[in-house]
C-alpha cells in the first residue's frame, strides 16, 4: 500500500515524524548510511630521508624532480549542508489533504530534510541549512547542538508553509553563492526540481561543478510529479497553463497538441541533468513525490548504506 506522505497529522511534527524514520532506518540496518571523512589533504612538505614513502605524491615529483608528502589533517566528523529550493514551483502540485493546504515537492523536501538532519544529529555530526528561490532566503549555522536541530527543524517548518506566486527560480546563480560560502569540505544534499532555464541548462552543469570543485561530497534529489511534470498526463479538454513564478505568462491549450514535444523536451533535459551528475560524481536521487516519502527516503537510504 502506498504511504501518503503529504498527510503528516498521523505523524504529528516535522520532528516526530523524522525521529519516527531514522529509529526504523537505523534498528533496521544498525548504521548510518552518512559518515565522516576519515583524512583531509592538508598541504605538502619536502620529503626527509628515512621517512615512509606511503605518503610521497608522484605526480609532483615527475613534475618537479623533487620529493613532497601529503599531509592530512584528520576529520573525523562530518559536516552537512542541506539547501532547499523554495522557489513557487517547488510548492506544486497544492492539494487539499483534511482540510489543509499541502505543498507537494516541497512537503517531500522538508520532510526528508528533517530526516536527515536527525540522523547526522544522532551521530555528533553537523548540519547546516540554506533555502533559495532569487536569493538567499534562509541561512543558518552549522553546528550539532540538539537545540541547534530544533532550530533547523522550525525553518523548516516556515519554509513549507511560506508559499507565494512568483517567488523566481535563480537555482545556477545561488549555488554558485552558497558554493563561496561554505569554506569547509562538506556534504551538500539539494532538494529542487531544477526549473531553472532549462533551455540553457549549462548555468545549472557549471554550478553543480562549482560545489565539486570545491571538494565537496554532493547529493541531489531532483524532486518531481512525474504524472505532470515528465508524463503530462492531463485529461482530455482544454486548459489554461499558468506559470507559478511567472503569473502573467499563461497559454490555453488542450494537452494533447503539445503533449509529443513536451515529453521530448523535459526527458532530454532530465536525461542530461543526470548524466552531468554522473560525470561529476554527484549522487542523483530521481525523487517522484507520487511514490510517498518513506518508500523513496528508506528505499534510498538502503542503498545508499549498503554502497559505504
Amino acid at each position: 500500500m502506498k504511504e501518503d506522505f503529504s498527510n503528516t497529522k498521523k505523524y504529528g511534527s516535522i520532528e516526530f515524524i523524522a525521529k519516527q524514520l531514522v529509529e526504523g532506518f537505523i534498528t533496521g540496518l544498525h548504521k548510518s548510511p552518512f559518515h565522516g571523512f576519515s583524512v583531509e589533504f592538508a598541504e605538502h612538505r619536502l620529503y626527509n630521508n628515512g621517512e615512509s614513502t606511503r605518503h610521497i605524491d608522484w605526480k609532483v615529483f615527475a613534475k618537479t624532480d623533487k620529493l613532497f608528502t601529503k599531509q592530512y589533517e584528520e576529520e573525523t566528523n562530518l559536516r552537512c549542508h542541506l539547501l532547499i529550493d523554495s522557489s513557487s514551483s517547488m510548492y506544486y502540485p497544492v492539494q487539499k489533504v483534511n482540510g489543509e493546504t499541502k505543498y507537494g515537492k516541497m512537503e517531500f523536501s522538508v520532510l526528508a530534510a528533517a530526516a536527515i538532519a536527525n540522523m547526522l544529529q544522532r551521530q555528533k555530526d553537523a548540519v547546516g541549512l540554506y533555502s533559495f528561490s532569487d536569493q538567499i532566503e534562509v541561512q543558518t549555522q552549522i553546528k550539532s547542538t540538539p537545540s541547534h536541530i530544533q532550530n533547523i527543524y522550525q525553518e523548516l517548518d516556515g519554509i513549507r508553509q511560506s508559499y507565494r506566486v512568483s517567488k523566481k527560480t535563480s537555482t545556477a546563480e545561488m549555488i554558485h553563492l552558497i558554493a563561496e560560502k561554505i569554506h569547509r569540505r562538506s556534504l551538500v544534499i539539494i532538494f529542487s526540481d531544477m526549473f531553472d532555464d532549462i533551455g540553457n541548462a549549462e548555468k545549472l552543469f557549471s554550478a553543480l561543478q562549482h560545489l565539486k570543485h570545491n571538494k565537496h561530497e554532493v547529493l541531489l534529489f531532483h524532486v518531481t510529479d512525474k504524472k505532470t511534470e515528465e508524463n503530462f498526463e492531463f485529461e482530455d479538454g482544454p486548459y489554461e497553463f499558468i506559470d507559478i513564478e511567472n503569473p502573467d505568462q499563461k497559454i490555453e491549450l488542450e494537452p494533447s497538441q503539445v503533449k509529443e514535444f513536451y515529453q521530448k523536451s523535459i526527458k532530454q533535459f532530465y536525461q542530461d541533468l543526470k548524466l552531468k551528475c554522473g560525470q561529476y560524481k554527484i549522487e542523483f536521487i530521481d525523487t517522484d513525490i507520487n511514490l510517498g516519502f518513506d518508500p523513496v527516503m528508506t528505499s534510498y537510504l538502503t542503498k545508499r548504506s549498503r554502497m559505504k
